[in-house]
């Protein structure tokens, strides 16, 4: 187990940016405004040779009242008891202030290892800071530089002298948790729900909207299973997101969504599946996660069970792609129906998770096709071949099929839902990739077509491709080809009678001058050229 680090200090000195340079990923928000982390982050760490578990705490405030502010310092000391080794970070740039002062009495009071770091120390103005840092009383302070990765060297040693009486236990490695996020509209009762699970104030809650900024995972065991819960900035409609900082809250809960397994989307029960609830459901089923919807605030519905039939109705109409998807309704402030979200969360995860065997998927495109075949393109009629599942998480089949690219959506369609009620796949993204297995590896271009031969003296080649070879080495004298060609055995072109016209020759039963002095004058001529004896309609003789 790696040893516990807790980044602790004043607002706005640098905290989340060194959290970030020792984890290796911009994984906190960071902003030149103070007071932008506000719950504790937990995330693994290393510096030179040691593995680290650091935790990213919001900038300390001394203020004991109901504010944010003071739940927020409750979320700092948390992390305090929480770390078996603590850095204290000062802006070296504005020297040791009040509020610093105050918070190394605080820290004095722990009873555990402190490393004192005067960041921004990169430039001459922070000398006069770091001087003054002796004063707090935690011996000699570390200059580093956190944006630039200054001083990473005298940071490790610090840390590896104050870490020589702290003892680690070894513990075995977890099984790879199942990672669960939670996403949904501002002040829809996130994080509420996350604490109600887990049964503790983890995540920083309030009536206050838009709370939560960063993406702070939990790991939890339920029932013997270790699970991963992500809790998400709430996502507004895109045209109301207009400051940087909201711009990268919503980023960091689209990566959320796109690393998660499963997504529990909550919704306020007064207007569930409003568009952007809509929109975060079509996010989550185009990247492919299993989705489970939750109304909460469910002790406030007068009419529940009238109420919960018209929100599954609602969510199969409105989003058809996902129609089957587990429904709960629950309480996060009392714990009304909590008991029912896990056994949901885990039969869609199985869901998502599951693989048919092949012999089974074309038993069953056999029936399919039967009850409705693939329709004709073009007057010619598709045929399937054989179907099979490349991948799970999610179900992803590939159908081999003869002209696949004129297979239209429509029909596409009818085998996913198909699929859906057939294997009992309901609720979970499924992906259906139609491909035409019929092309010649043999030929030209193909896999195993090997090099091109030269065939330009073969004596099989055809009769106009060796006419063609012999007509390019003709003279350009008159005289000098006509014996060329009768020596190759071309025969010249004869040109029709000069009193024929061309145009009249191809049409049937008009009349043309044979020649000159011609007998009997014009007569029909036919489609072939031969001349007509008799008029068409006459009668016998």
């Amino acid at each position: 187990m790696a040893m516990k680090v807790a980044i602790v200090g004043r607002p706005n000195v640098g905290k989340s940016t060194l959290f970030n340079r020792l984890v290796g990923k911009r994984l906190a928000l960071v902003d030149d405004r103070p007071g932008v982390t506000r719950d504790r982050r937990y995330a693994d760490g290393v510096i030179g040779d040691m593995d680290l578990t650091l935790i990213d705490t919001a900038g300390y405030e001394d203020i004991t009242d109901e504010s944010l502010e003071a739940r927020m310092r409750e979320q700092t000391e948390a992390a305090i008891e929480d770390a078996d080794l603590i850095l204290f970070m000062m802006d070296a740039r504005e020297g040791v202030t009040s509020l610093d002062r105050i918070f190394a009495d605080r820290l004095r009071k722990v009873h555990k290892p402190v490393v004192l770091l005067a960041n921004k120390s990169e430039s001459r103005e922070s000398g006069g800071g770091v001087g003054e840092a002796h004063g707090l009383g935690f011996g000699e302070p570390v200059p580093i530089s956190a944006e630039h990765g200054e001083g990473m060297a005298d940071l490790y040693q610090a840390i590896l002298a104050a870490s020589e009486d702290i003892f680690i236990e070894e513990v075995d490695e977890p099984e790879k948790p199942i990672r669960i996020a939670v996403i949904g509209r501002p002040n829809a009762g996130k994080s509420t729900l996350i604490n109600r699970l887990i049964g503790d104030d983890r995540l920083l809650t309030g009536p206050e909207a838009g709370i939560t900024r960063d993406s702070i995972s939990v790991d939890w065991v339920w029932e013997g299973k270790n699970i991963r819960l992500i809790d998400t900035a709430g996502m507004r409609r895109k045209a109301r997101v207009q400051e940087k900082l909201e711009k990268l809250s919503v980023a960091d809960t689209i990566r959320a969504i796109t690393f998660a397994e499963v997504v529990i989307m909550v919704m306020d029960k007064d207007d569930a599946f409003d568009t952007q609830d809509l929109q975060l459901a079509d996010l989550v089923e185009r990247e492919g996660r299993a989705l489970v919807y939750v109304a909460s605030k469910w002790d406030l519905e007068e009419e529940p069970q009238a109420r919960l039939a018209e929100l599954k109705r609602l969510a199969d109409d409105k989003l058809p792609q996902l129609r089957g998807s587990p429904f709960v309704a629950l309480s996060s402030f009392n714990g009304r129906g909590v008991e029912r979200l896990m056994p949901a969360v885990l039969q869609a995860y199985d869901t998502w998770s599951v693989k048919v065997k092949t012999k089974d998927l074309n038993d069953w495109l056999s029936l399919a096709t039967q009850r409705h075949p693939p329709p004709a393109v073009d007057g010619k009629r598709i045929k399937p071949k054989y179907m099979a599942q490349t991948k799970a998480r999610p179900p992803t089949f590939v159908l081999m099929a003869s002209r696949a690219a004129s297979m239209p959506e429509h029909y596409k369609r009818y085998l996913i839902n198909s699929i859906r009620e057939s294997f009992d796949l309901h609720g979970t993204p499924i992906r259906l990739n139609v491909k035409s297995g019929s092309a010649n590896p043999y030929a030209e271009g193909g896999a195993k077509s090997g090099p091109e031969r030269f065939k330009g003296d073969a004596k099989t080649a055809p009769r106009r491709v060796i006419k063609a070879e012999k007509a390019e080495k003709l003279s350009n004298l008159p005289g000098k080809a006509l014996e060329q060609k009768a020596k190759a055995g071309i025969k010249p072109k004869v040109k029709p009678l000069g009193g024929l016209k061309a145009s009249a020759s191809k049409k049937a039963g008009s009349n043309a001058f044979i020649g000159k002095g011609a007998r009997g004058g014009a007569r029909q001529v036919s489609r072939s050229g031969r001349v007509r004896t008799g008029q068409k309609g006459g009668a016998k003789r």
